[in-house]
């Protein structure tokens, strides 16, 4: 199992947009050297990967990160539920890995015009932010960086359909997040007295 070919320090687990960024030249780029490893399942909602957190997929590992990116699937729950839902995996993962940083994406915008999906997954990302944020070694991160244009819609070059990203998406979205989990090894791998406290947002 690719899991314990080598010990990763980083650790992305979840959907679709977990699966599709390993076969992006973003992956290769940048997260590859930087020992990751990466637990996608396109068809996933958050009770899968929940499931598969709580029958051992990272159990036997000891990642510094580890990046959750879940619930763009679940297409019959309210927002609510949702985060319920990726509250459970984020509790799932704490209860293998105590002392890691858990990074939790929020999730991207949909269709190509304003749609009631799109409303609910910005409910999901503000509920994520709000109930999420003050939990301790935990990140909430928007990756988004501006796919929804002025005019409400979605470019098919960032979206191919309107759901996916393309890989030129991938690499605008991601290259931001491979820096943020560079910045963290560094914070992590230094002596505890000199480890500096986040900045609040």
């Amino acid at each position: 199992m690719e899991a314990e070919e080598r010990e990763p320090e980083v650790v992305l687990i979840g959907d679709f947009t977990i699966a599709m960024l390993a076969h992006t030249e973003v992956w290769e780029k940048y997260f590859v050297s930087m020992h990751c490893l990466n637990f996608g399942i396109s068809e996933d909602k958050t009770q899968n990967v929940l499931w598969r957190i709580e029958n051992g997929e990272i159990e036997t590992m000891n990642p510094k990160i580890i990046v959750l990116s879940v619930g763009a699937n679940n297409y019959e729950n309210t927002a609510q539920e949702v985060v319920e839902g990726v509250r459970a995996c984020v509790t799932a993962i704490r209860s293998y890995h105590n002392s890691a940083e858990i990074v939790v994406l929020k999730l991207f915008p949909c269709g190509q015009y304003p749609n009631p999906v799109r409303e609910k997954i910005n409910q999901i990302n503000s509920l994520l932010e709000a109930e999420l944020k003050a939990s301790p070694n935990i990140q909430v991160v928007n990756l988004d960086p501006g796919f929804v244009q002025t005019d409400g819609t979605i470019n098919h070059h960032d979206l191919y359909d309107y759901k996916h990203l393309t890989r030129r998406a991938y690499m605008q979205a991601f290259s931001p997040l491979s820096d943020l989990i560079q910045q963290l090894i560094r914070e992590l791998t230094l002596p505890q007295a000199e480890t500096p406290t986040l900045p609040d947002e």
